[in-house]
C-alpha cells in the first residue's frame, strides 16, 4: 500500500493546522501537528526534566521560557522528538501530514533521511502556503483553539461570535503565542531559519509547490489538491 507523506510550510498563522486537518481526512493521513507534541510534552514536564541528546541535557523549564518568549526551542530536542513518532506511525502503517515541521535546517537533515528510508522519495510531497507578513500578524492574533481537542479556529464574520469548538463543544480560548510581539519574533524566525528550507528540499530531488494563503480555507486547499496532482 501506497502511503503519503504531505510537508504543509508556511510563515505562522498561514493555514498549515487548518489545510493540514482537511488533507488528513482526505487521504486518511495522520495530521502531525508538531506543536501539539510539544505542548504536551512541555505540558507533563515536571522541574528538573531534562531530555539528553548527543551528550548534551536540555532542560524542560528553559525550552519552555524559549516557547513562551516567541523563540523557536533547540531544533535537536524537536527532531528528537518528531523522529521518535514518524517511527512509531511508520511501524502502523500511516501517512502523515506535517502542520510546521520541520522548521530548521537541522531539523529537516534529521528528518528528511528518515522519512525517504520509511516512506520513499516519491511519496514526499512539500507545499509552501505564501502571505504577506502583515496578514500573518492579523490571522494570529485573531485565531483561536479549543481547550479539548486544540481545533484551531480561523477567525471569519461566521466564527467570530463563537464561544464553543464546533468540531467537540469544548471551549475556544487564544493560544499561548497569540500575542503580536510573539508572532513578530515568530515571523523572523521563520524568514532566517524555515525559508532556507526550501534550497535543501531542492539538493534532495524533493519538489515545492507554492499556494497563495490569501484566500478562503476552501480556495487554497483546492489550490493545494491541484498541486499534489500535478
Amino acid at each position: 500500500m501506497r502511503l503519503l507523506v504531505i510537508i504543509i510550510m508556511g510563515s505562522p498563522g498561514s493555514g498549515k493546522g487548518t489545510q493540514a486537518e482537511l488533507l488528513a481526512e482526505k487521504f486518511n493521513l495522520y495530521h502531525f501537528e508538531t506543536s501539539e507534541i510539544i505542548e504536551r510534552n512541555l505540558a507533563a514536564a515536571e522541574k528538573g526534566d531534562f531530555i539528553k541528546i548527543g551528550g548534551k541535557k536540555y532542560f524542560l523549564s528553559e525550552e519552555k521560557k524559549l516557547r513562551e518568549k516567541g523563540k523557536w526551542m533547540n531544533p535537536p530536542l524537536i527532531a528528537f522528538w518528531v523522529n521518535n513518532k514518524i517511527k512509531a506511525l511508520s511501524k502502523e502503517k500511516k501517512g502523515i501530514v506535517f502542520s510546521g515541521s520541520p522548521k530548521t535546517l537541522y531539523e529537516a537533515k534529521k528528518v528528511i533521511p528518515l522519512l525517504k528510508k520509511l516512506y520513499g522519495i516519491s511519496n514526499i510531497k512539500i507545499i509552501l502556503i505564501e502571505q504577506k507578513q502583515e496578514v500573518s500578524i492579523w490571522r494570529n492574533s485573531h485565531r483561536r483553539i479549543c481547550e479539548l481537542m486544540r481545533h484551531s479556529i480561523l477567525y471569519t464574520k461566521e466564527t467570530a461570535k463563537l464561544k464553543k469548538c464546533p468540531f467537540d463543544g469544548s471551549k475556544l480560548v487564544f493560544r499561548e503565542d497569540s500575542d503580536p510581539k510573539v508572532i513578530k519574533s515568530k515571523l523572523k524566525e521563520f524568514k532566517e531559519r524555515t525559508l532556507p528550507l526550501i534550497d535543501y528540499f531542492k539538493k534532495e530531488r524533493l519538489k515545492v509547490k507554492k499556494v497563495n494563503g490569501e484566500q478562503s480555507v476552501a480556495a487554497v486547499f483546492q489550490n493545494i489538491f491541484k498541486a499534489l496532482n500535478d
